[in-house]
């Protein structure tokens, strides 16, 4: 048995990062992923993930919504080639020559009573728009687990701009989801 999803991890869709990272980068390790929002299941997965394939990962969030503590104790324990780990509050700092970008949701299943509290918190400073791009590496690309709100975590000039490859992401989670249920069922 293995966790595709829970409020604390979300491992099957870091796995699909990490590939779409690799297909659109040629490499992991150095590389220097920038994660802005909320420090949920997929904060914490990524921690972890890209700690043991050797990513630089800055996250930015507001006081309160960071990593899980376990996740990003783990992560720091366990890093590879060097990787570095850094919790900040300023989003601009976070993507700073980021090569990736990813955010997520800033309300996530089950919390929806949490919207207007979230909202302010988050909206715009933790917003990946066009400004907080232009921070990062000049072919930084952009990732979202979707489903996105628009104008919320994610700006519509983002999500569907140059930069995104969102939709290449949805279906690299359909083959690395496949891949590992025929090594688990075999």
């Amino acid at each position: 048995m293995f966790n595709a999803l829970s409020d604390l991890y979300h491992p099957t869709q870091i796995i699909a990062d990490l590939f779409t990272i690799w297909e659109k980068k040629g490499r992991l390790p150095g590389l220097n992923l920038a994660y802005v929002g909320d420090g949920n299941n997929v904060a914490n997965s990524l921690l972890i993930g890209c700690a043991k394939m050797g990513l630089n990962v800055n996250v930015a969030t507001p006081q309160g919504f960071e990593p899980n503590t376990s996740a990003l104790k783990w992560a720091e324990e366990n890093v590879e080639c060097g990787a570095t780990i850094r919790l900040l509050r300023s989003p601009m700092e976070a993507v700073k020559d980021a090569d990736v970008i990813e955010t997520d949701v800033l309300v996530s299943m089950g919390h929806e009573e949490e919207r207007t509290e979230r909202a302010r918190a988050f909206h715009p400073t933790y917003q990946v728009n066009v400004e907080l791009l232009k921070c990062a590496s000049p072919d930084a690309i952009v990732l979202h687990c979707q489903p996105w709100h628009l104008g919320e975590e994610i700006t519509e000039g983002v999500a569907y701009g140059p930069h995104c490859v969102a939709f290449d992401q949805a279906e690299n989670r359909l083959h690395t989801a496949k891949a590992l249920f025929s090594h688990i069922i075999v």
